[in-house]
């Protein structure tokens, strides 16, 4: 039962960005109310001064007094029903989601262990939230809408977000600024407190555009009006961007020719995202991502790169890599053992034994020299041993074996087994070959063929 105990507090770990969105919408809903405040108080504030002092001089009639008060208290009816209409289309139902994300997180606190059925329905709802996320970043917004109405966790996810940034980036995608200076100017504080210069990114685009158009005397307007209060801290940036003025959009000059450069526009579009991904606290990469580099630590090792030593079985080894080669016994290394005879180190499932020594591997891989590859396309390795890539290796203080022809371990009771070339397999999978075949048994990665009686027993330490 200890072993099954929830930590409440592992699990939490994920979850800030999952209360911390409808939170940070809600500030917005409030600073809007605030401002609309602000913006009728004063006006309502100075008539009623006014009112007072004119009162005080005797110099207001009765009639006058009237219709300035009624003109004070269509004001502030007018306040009320904006107010009003902004809390039911926008603050009523950012607390609605807030309060359900609540409770959900709340469900857990009364759950003891995992083997509990409560739990398994709520690691399912966390399974679809974590997809609906991966679905929403990864542009299928579709389907992300189609899971979550499905299984009915439309206010645990957070689709209108991510549909904001889709609107933003498909207009940056456009080269249009536009959409993203709306954003910067509705999250101008936040924005300040992170120290974030998307906005100066944005502003100075704009006028690398007036120049690449040579339209030179609306750009000299463009940096007076929007780029002049930026001098302090981008003067060196200001500066070399107004001699785009003097060289052509077709300059091979170096410092110039980057600034017209379109891929600035990916790079405005990745720098959008990691400010509003800032602001609303969720992580650079899918949720489901990180969920799964957990375990994945846990099982990569070197081998899990080499194409000789693969498992299928092994979620790491889950892709296509190229440079997995390990084509001499150096590179494959593993825990240190001794075979009958002779002192040798032993790699694991049918692995070649070397003279060189000490990793550790488990889940069927062998430790192998080297980083971990890329795709024989250059590209990232596909399925999870993409993932397994942004991981460090695991660290085993003991060393499992497996055999590679049965997939069983390799322990006291099924004895590694080397053939004389250094390949190492069970005792069980030799001994059945041995009776298959007149006590003859061969190595299936070479080819070489001897009696059973000439493999040696390798001893683990």
């Amino acid at each position: 039962m200890a072993n099954n105990k929830l930590n409440v507090d592992g699990i939490l770990l994920l979850e800030q960005p999952f209360v911390r969105v409808p939170y940070e919408n809600y500030r917005k809903v409030f600073r809007t109310s605030q401002r609309n405040v602000e913006k009728e108080f004063g006006p309502l504030q100075n008539v009623s001064n006014d009112l007072a002092n004119r009162a005080k001089s005797g110099t207001l009639s009765g009639d006058e007094a009237l219709k300035t008060i009624d003109g004070m208290i269509s004001r502030v009816e007018s306040l009320k029903r904006k107010l009003s209409d902004l809390n039911e289309s926008a603050g009523k139902p950012t607390l609605d989601v807030m309060r359900e994300r609540l409770n959900h997180l709340a469900t857990i606190e009364s759950i003891q262990s995992t083997t509990e059925p409560e739990f398994s329905r709520w690691a399912d709802t966390r399974l679809d939230r974590w997809l609906v996320d991966w679905t929403l970043r990864t542009g299928k917004e579709r389907t992300a809408k189609r899971i979550a109405r499905d299984k009915d966790i439309e206010t645990l996810v957070d689709i209108d977000l991510f549909s904001d940034i889709k609107r933003i980036e498909d207009a940056l995608a456009r080269h249009s600024c536009t959409e993203a200076l709306a954003w910067c100017s509705e999250n101008k504080a936040a924005l300040r407190k992170i120290k974030s210069t998307l906005e100066f990114e944005l502003r100075l685009q704009e006028f690398i555009e007036l120049a690449r158009q040579r339209r030179s005397q609306e750009a000299i307007a463009y940096t007076k009006k929007h780029l002049i209060q930026w001098q302090e801290t981008h003067f060196e940036e200001i500066k070399r961007a107004s001699a785009l003025l003097v060289f052509p959009p077709t300059t091979t000059c170096g410092p110039y020719k980057r600034l017209y450069d379109y891929s600035r526009w990916a790079n405005l579009i990745r720098s959008f995202r990691l400010a509003i991904y800032n602001l609303n606290t969720l992580p650079n990469e899918p949720l489901l991502h990180l969920a799964l580099y957990a375990g994945l630590a846990s099982l990569k090792l070197p081998a899990c790169y080499d194409t000789q030593t693969k498992n299928v079985d092994c979620p790491v080894c889950d892709g296509e890599s190229a440079a997995l080669t390990a084509a001499s016994t150096n590179d494959v290394t593993m825990v240190s053992a001794s075979a009958t005879g002779s002192s040798n180190d032993i790699t694991d499932h049918g692995s070649q034994l070397s003279t060189t020594s000490t990793s550790t591997s488990t889940s069927g891989s062998t430790s192998v020299s080297g980083s971990a590859p890329t795709s024989s396309s250059g590209s990232q390795p596909l399925g999870l041993g993409g993932l397994a890539e942004e991981v460090p290796f695991s660290h085993h203080a003991n060393s499992t074996i497996v055999c590679r022809i049965t997939g069983k371990i390799m322990d006291a009771d099924n004895m590694p087994m080397a053939f004389p070339n250094g390949n190492v397999y069970s005792l069980e999978a030799m001994q059945e070959m041995a009776v298959k075949n007149n006590n003859i048994v061969t190595c299936p990665r070479t080819g070489l063929a001897c009696a059973f009686s000439d493999l040696r027993k390798v001893f683990i330490s």
